[in-house]
């Protein structure tokens, strides 16, 4: 299993449309970087947010999701409550080739800050937008930067094409389309 390069990624987005919108280089001035980079992508998170609150008392069950715990903050600036999290989403739609399988590291300006970004791995063949996940793991409230840098995705070639896909399983999170909460 190899690393893509910055050629292949730049390929697959301009013939494949595996990144759209797709930026061709690094843009860095007066922003957190975003765009391709030597072995990966730095997507962008967008506008939309829903940031957690426990206001209801919701209780958090991936079995019986309910959407009370969230509050939509649409905006150019999240604002993190301390200790506490907000869902978003990439500004990039992601069109992962059979035989690849994406993983997603957090930017480093975001982790010292205390901001940790998890996503899971983006499976063969699946697509969408990605949901993120910004934990403040601070005791102070915490910004996020829509329309800039929040994560960097890797490119992993496997040894040949999977057996079964995403697609081929028609896994639950397919073809998302703003943020996502959780499924059953």
């Amino acid at each position: 299993m190899g690393i893509m390069p910055d050629s292949w990624i730049r390929e697959m987005a301009e013939t494949k449309g595996m990144i759209e919108p797709f930026v061709e280089a690094q843009k860095r001035e007066g922003v957190i970087s975003y765009g391709v980079s030597s072995y990966g992508y730095d997507a962008r998170v967008s506008e939309e947010f829903k940031i957690f609150t426990n206001v209801d008392s919701a209780i958090v069950d991936p079995k019986a999701f309910d959407q009370k715990g969230f509050v939509d903050r649409p905006g150019a600036v999240c604002v993190i409550p301390p200790n506490s999290f907000a869902l978003a989403r990439t500004v990039e739609y992601f069109r992962i080739p059979r035989d690849i399988l994406v993983v997603c590291l957090g930017k480093s300006t975001y982790a010292r800050c205390g901001i940790i970004v998890n996503v899971t791995p983006l499976e063969p063949e699946w697509e969408g937008h990605v949901t993120l996940e910004f934990s403040n793991t601070t005791p102070l409230p915490a910004k996020i930067y829509a329309n800039e840098g929040a994560c960097q995705f890797l490119f992993l070639k496997g040894e040949g094409p999977c057996e079964v896909s995403y697609a081929d399983r028609a896994g639950k999170y397919m073809g998302q389309r703003g943020v996502t909460l959780p499924k059953l």
